[in-house]
């Protein structure tokens, strides 16, 4: 296992068990993200980097019975944190790395990732491998709850140029790894870019 990988885990490992706790609120918002990705009854769709599973109840329900809802996480704690919450009866719990996912390709619709940007020790080749295992035409969101600046206030920190989640630097970033963005969205209340698999 990586370093970066190393510290991903120990990070989300020391705060899994009061993971949802700390962020009782954010259902409305995380629903709101997957209305915005337009899925469809019988569609399959991963929620990369799931955490505690968050997603996968509104993701569930957007894809409907006969559709497929993974969640793939790095760290066995907050799959368990997924599990301890019923959240496995929305979808097949994956443990796996996000950089090197077990799916072939073209088997999805669609990529639904929290929080996730983040936390990609190499953002390039990393969205690269969500966009191989999406069908052409096929969609992405990365999603935060709330946006950039008030996340970097909350963290106590500023929000720089370098920021890979700015729009200047996302779009080309996105375009280099297989993925075209359709649209933008940075309000305090919450962040999500959509893009489109590339042909």
């Amino acid at each position: 296992m990586s370093d970066d990988h190393a510290h991903v885990q120990e990070f989300f490992t020391a705060r899994a068990a009061g993971w949802d706790g700390k962020f009782p609120d954010d259902g409305p918002a995380y629903a709101a993200a997957v209305a915005d990705l337009r899925l469809r009854a019988g569609d399959r769709v991963l929620d990369a980097g799931c955490g505690t599973g968050r997603a996968l109840s509104p993701l569930r329900a957007a894809v409907g019975p006969t559709g497929v809802v993974l969640g793939a996480d790095l760290t066995p704690a907050m799959l368990a944190a997924a599990v301890a919450a019923g959240r496995d009866r929305e979808g097949a719990l994956l443990l796996a790395d996000v950089a090197a996912l077990p799916l072939r390709p073209e088997c999805l619709d669609a990529v639904f990732a929290a929080g996730l940007i983040a936390h990609l020790p190499h953002p390039v080749e990393n969205l690269r491998e969500l966009a191989r295992v999406v069908r052409p035409g096929g969609r992405l969101a990365l999603f935060h709850p709330i946006g950039r600046a008030a996340l970097a206030a909350r963290q106590g920190r500023q929000v720089t140029p370098e920021d890979l989640r700015a729009e200047p630097n996302l779009r080309p970033l996105l375009s280099r790894s297989g993925w075209r963005m359709t649209s933008y969205v940075d309000e305090d209340a919450r962040f999500l870019a959509l893009a489109v698999r590339e042909d």
